[in-house]
Order: C-alpha cells, then structure tokens, then sequence
C-alpha cells in the first residue's frame, strides 16, 4: 500500500464525523519529505473550528495511522483570529 493509500485509510476512519457537520476534505499532494497538504471542502472551509479539527482530528488521524508523515497542512485553512 503506498502512502496516498495509507493517508486515504486514515481519513475514511474520521470523514464520517466531517460529513455528518457537512465537509469533507480531499488529498492535494504529499511532498517529498511526507508533508501532506489537505483542502478542506464543504463546511469545513469555512467553519471556525476548522483549525481545531484539523490540529486535533484530522493530523493526528493521519500522523497515527502513517508515522512516516513528518506534517499536516490544509492549503486552504483559515488561521484562528
């Protein structure tokens, strides 16, 4: 299984709590030194928790699930006021 896999299987393990609030979010790439970058789609581009669910849902889900993931970024997050 390669690491888009291993990604997409760690992401299926949460996207139903992401589409239950009406979002979901997609692979962009992952980078060379196994940075993956993320858009958020639906709700969860524009929900003022969406940095809380990346931090605490999203990254975690994935550095768990795939160690050799050095980082988390959603291309299209909106940082915290």
């Amino acid at each position: 299984m390669d690491l888009t896999q291993q990604v997409e299987q760690a992401l299926d393990s949460i996207r139903p709590y992401l589409i239950a609030d009406g979002g979901d979010v997609a692979i962009e790439e992952i980078t060379a030194d196994n940075v993956v970058k993320l858009k958020l789609l639906g709700n969860c581009g524009s929900c003022k928790m969406s940095f809380m669910t990346m931090k605490a849902g999203i990254e975690q889900a994935i550095m768990k699930a795939v160690p050799q993931i050095t980082s988390v970024v959603a291309i299209n997050l909106a940082e915290p006021v």
